[in-house]
């Protein structure tokens, strides 16, 4: 059985530097279009993407990288 999980990013606490996107293997995580109240373009959780192989594994790899501590991750 596979792993299943999602991230909730805090938009506030993140400024956009990108980590969080290289380190996620399926690729669930881009840049929003949306500025945060300090002005920086904060990563957002790709939740509805019709492909199966951007499927959030909770890993926890984003998080880990996130400098910001902007990333909490939720396990089924």
């Amino acid at each position: 059985m596979k792993k299943k999980g999602f991230i909730r990013i805090n938009s506030e606490l993140c400024k956009g530097c990108g980590l969080c996107i290289t380190a996620c293997l399926k690729g669930s995580i881009r840049i929003s279009n949306k500025l945060n109240m300090k002005g920086y373009h904060p990563a957002e959780y790709i939740e509805n993407e019709k492909s199966k192989n951007r499927k959030c594994t909770g890993c926890a790899l984003c998080a880990i990288t996130c400098p910001d501590i902007a990333i909490e991750v939720f396990r089924d």
